[in-house]
């Protein structure tokens, strides 16, 4: 070659993930793109040349479609420079927004473009956009749709923020049907309202009495209405966080006849257990919540049957004064679990012990909510995608220190917690990310 390297950059690694599973391989980029996957010993040049250590896996930049930033207005809860940089930390390289808890939510063109405004040049990682389906915005969707936003959000139950009210179902089945007029997905939180008002209310310090206050029922009957209104529409809908293993049956019932839905599961749910949850400890509060010990091995079984799809993080953070940890009180505290920094290795560090394999995690945590989210060249290490990495040690260990955390607020439920598998590398589009300079780009459907 006269002197001139032909590539950007070649990692060479013996363990890389890719569509052969995992082999050794020399990965050469240019212009942020994979252009060859060559075997191990192939003489590639490029400008820069990594070697991985024998410990390390090249594995694809992971995809984390169930992300809340908050920015603007929540700022103080979360935002885009903090969340973005704790992404890049677990191996995350693209995260897609949930339309609340910011505000104004994302829930017309002019709202989107405030969220554009409030992210720009603070991303550390890709960026995309979820829209909002609340009671009397059924005519911003088209909007919204053509603005690029991947799909929209509703609840079924009160969401926690008075801005983002939940669809009825005879609402939900109209804005199922006007969305499929035009390819678009619903993504939906399914716990049933009249369920949960004829649960004994949360209160106090017990998780117990937090847990039968939204009981496996609320889900499934939600589920069910849900499964039922997308067979009446045809409309494509996505499953969010599912906690009650009880629900997979009719899942499974419900896509073997035609149904066109997708699920995703969240790291809590795969890693905790009700029974261990201290009194007081609302650091674990979350809706749905942590249920038992053998839901969880349910949960586990369901991917590997292939009945759960991927699993994202669901990261919903807030101040700590608004998880009342001194108080300690179920009922009063904000539910949501902050892990974008620790999916990786809490599913991994689980998922090894039940013998599967980092193709199977990455399968969950990249490829497949790539694939859902219509997110074309991310989420593999493959010819002409996203030259997106994590460089990953799969047998280090490290015990969770929450002042070691990105994200704004350190409250975590994983903390102290001994995980297995360390992100010693991020790379977006070729490059390493490393927190000095935000490259991310806010991305949109059918761009990325």
């Amino acid at each position: 070659m006269s002197g001139m390297a032909e590539y950007d950059l070649v990692i060479r690694s013996p363990r890389v993930i890719t569509r052969a599973g995992e082999v050794p391989r020399c990965v050469a980029v240019r212009d942020g793109v994979v252009v060859a996957i060559e075997p191990l010993d192939t003489a590639l040049e490029g400008r820069e040349t990594v070697d991985l250590a024998a410990d390390e896996v090249l594995l694809p930049g992971l995809v984390d479609t169930h992300v809340h930033v908050n920015e603007p207005g929540r700022t103080e809860w979360e935002g885009y420079a903090t969340a973005t940089r704790a992404a890049a930390a677990g191996g995350v390289t693209t995260i897609l927004d949930m339309p609340l808890n910011s505000l104004p939510p994302t829930c017309t063109v002019e709202a989107l473009e405030i969220k554009k405004e409030a992210a720009a040049g603070k991303c550390h990682v890709d960026v995309g956009f979820w829209g909002g389906a609340i009671p009397g915005n059924l005519d911003d969707l088209r909007g919204l749709h053509d603005a690029g936003v991947f799909g929209f959000k509703c609840f079924m139950t009160p969401s926690g923020v008075d801005e983002f009210p939940p669809l009825d179902i005879d609402e939900l089945e109209r804005y199922l049907a006007t969305l499929r007029s035009y390819g678009a997905t619903m993504i939906v939180h399914a716990e049933d309202s009249t369920a949960i008002e004829r649960a004994p209310a949360a209160h106090g310090r017990r998780y117990a009495d937090f847990l039968a206050s939204r009981p496996r029922g609320s889900e499934n009957l939600a589920i069910a209405h849900l499964i039922e209104a997308a067979r009446h529409t045809g409309a494509t809908v996505h499953l969010l966080h599912l906690s009650s293993s009880d629900a997979v049956a009719m899942i499974r019932t419900a896509r073997r006849e035609g149904v066109a839905m997708t699920v995703e599961t969240c790291p809590h749910y795969l890693v905790f257990e009700a029974q261990a949850v201290a009194d007081g400890a609302t650091q674990f509060k979350c809706c749905p919540p942590i249920r038992e010990a053998d839901n969880r091995e349910a949960l586990w079984h369901a991917l590997g049957d292939g009945d759960i799809d991927c699993i994202v993080s669901d990261h919903s953070p807030c101040t700590p004064e608004l998880k009342r940890l001194e108080l300690g009180d179920f009922g009063e505290a904000w539910g949501g679990i902050s892990s974008l920094q620790l999916g990786l290795a809490a599913v991994w560090t689980e998922a090894r012990q039940r013998g599967y394999t980092l193709v199977d995690v990455t399968r969950w945590m990249a490829e497949t909510p790539a694939r859902i989210a219509r997110l074309q060249h991310k989420g593999m290490i493959e010819r002409g995608y996203h030259a997106d990495f994590a460089v990953f040690a799969p047998d280090d260990a490290f015990v969770v220190d929450p002042r070691r955390l990105y994200h704004r607020n350190p409250v975590t439920p994983y903390a102290q917690r001994p995980l297995a598998g360390a992100v010693r590398s991020t790379w977006l589009r070729g490059q390493r990310v490393t927190g000095d300079r935000p490259e991310g780009r806010l991305i949109s459907r059918g761009e990325a």
